[in-house]
């Protein structure tokens, strides 16, 4: 019978490597493409519409690519070779982004930042689902947990430097944060755009060079030695479960990414106006605050694991949510920028449950040689609920916000406390229980 041996934490931080730059190129699109967007003339109560784009892209990706990829096997292997391909669209997507305005002959720049947004987040799940169905692929059960944890290490730091880039570039190193003209965007914004594209290609073709693959006849041994069990296609009652708590935590993620740069720029700036100055200050500030939640979900991704086998990984998750909920809704009280910083803290413990703890409880529920295709239609229950704010997100803040996007973190604070709630009736399969 084959078996999968342990891993080092060492030979597991190589195979994660590529996410450090996949959320690196990642945390610079969340932290300043509604600042891009606004830029090049998109009305607020309209943007969530371009933040469709990501989801939608990742909807049909992912399944796409993790049916394709439990089949293909090359010279690269199995996961390697969709690590590469995305690795190289989305370099690419970084350098055009910015640089929207002077691409636009005949078509607005915002739909040719929008298009780009659409192509950017297209290659980045090209890349990013394989990585999830590599943990499952080279860890044994018992070591699932820790493997998603030091995804979600490495993701906390790529998404750190990511979101700082353009304030560490203006303050520290002096590039201009004011565009030279209107419609335009900063110098330090497309030269962090540029910088990205090179540590996301970077850090896959690390993961590429250092880890091996297990190879097709591995999984053609395991599916005989378990055929009974794996006849059919099924969906388990574990990602049923954790569909509705997905649904509530991506719903809430959404609102934050596309509503807090506009939220701090009205609230605590007092502009609305993308093109001012006190609008870039905000979104410069809404990038150190997206990274203080990156960096503290790095800072607690090891953590999990010990955490979870005391309190379980439900438990553990549902408390991670509840945090996060609460400090959504303290965003209301806050009138100092400064803050702002705290409730960071809380969403961050969030966050870096939501990048492990879901697919812990998962991996161990789905047929090993189909991996791929499970964690790609798993995926759908980030996407969906993403593609939900962004047609009714837009709507509810016009005419039941009244145009204020503090309102809608607000709303983000509630679901993911109901995301807390409903993760604790998920059925968390022990690992005595078998396949």
């Amino acid at each position: 019978m084959s078996t999968k041996p342990r891993l080092s934490l060492a030979q597991i931080i190589n195979m994660s490597m590529g996410f450090l730059g996949i959320q690196f190129g990642f945390a610079l699109q969340n932290a300043n493409a509604s600042r891009i967007l606004l830029t090049f003339g998109a009305d607020l109560h309209e943007l969530s519409w371009f933040w469709l784009v990501a989801p939608i892209t990742g909807m049909i990706v992912q399944p796409i690519v993790g049916y394709f990829s439990d089949r293909t096997w090359n010279r690269l292997g199995r996961r390697r070779p969709y690590f590469l391909a995305g690795a190289l669209l989305t370099s690419t997507a970084l350098i055009l982004m910015p640089n929207a305005p002077h691409l636009a002959t005949f078509i607005a720049p915002m739909f040719i930042g929008g298009g780009l947004l659409m192509i950017m987040d297209a290659s980045i799940n090209i890349s990013m689902e394989p990585f999830r169905a590599l943990v499952a692929d080279k860890l044994p059960e018992e070591q699932h947990t820790l493997g998603f944890s030091v995804q979600t290490l490495l993701i906390g730091i790529g998404a750190v430097v990511g979101s700082w880039l353009p304030y560490i570039l203006s303050e520290w190193i002096g590039i201009s944060s004011t565009a030279e003209g209107k419609g335009l965007v900063p110098p330090n914004v497309v030269f962090s755009f540029y910088f990205g594209a090179a540590v996301l290609l970077s850090a896959i073709l690390w993961t590429i060079s250092t880890t091996s693959e297990y190879p097709p006849a591995f999984y053609a041994e395991k599916k005989a030695e378990k055929s009974v069990k794996s006849k059919g296609f099924y969906i388990p009652r574990t990602m049923w479960q954790l569909l509705i708590v997905q649904f509530f935590s991506w719903f809430a993620l959404f609102s934050m990414w596309v509503y807090t740069t506009p939220a701090v720029a009205m609230n605590l700036f007092g502009t609305s106006d993308p093109n001012s100055p006190a609008y870039q200050e905000a979104g410069n500030w809404v990038g150190i605050l997206f990274g203080v939640y990156n960096g503290v979900s790095a800072l607690i991704a090891l953590s999990l694991p010990l955490i979870a086998r005391r309190i379980g990984k439900r438990f553990t998750h549902a408390l991670a949510l509840s945090l996060g909920g609460l400090s959504f809704l303290s965003f209301f009280i806050i009138r100092d920028p400064i803050m702002l910083l705290l409730p960071m803290v809380g969403i961050g413990i969030a966050w870096g449950s939501i990048l492990a703890m879901p697919y812990a409880l998962l991996a161990s529920s789905i047929p090993p040689e189909r991996m791929g295709l499970y964690m790609g239609l798993f995926n759908m229950s980030i996407t969906i609920p993403q593609i939900v704010n962004g047609i009714f997100g837009g709507l509810i803040l016009k005419y039941f916000f009244h145009g204020n996007p503090m309102l809608s973190l607000l709303m983000a604070g509630v679901l993911m406390i109901l995301g807390a709630v409903s993760v604790v009736f998920v059925k968390e399969k022990s690992p005595e229980e078998g396949e």
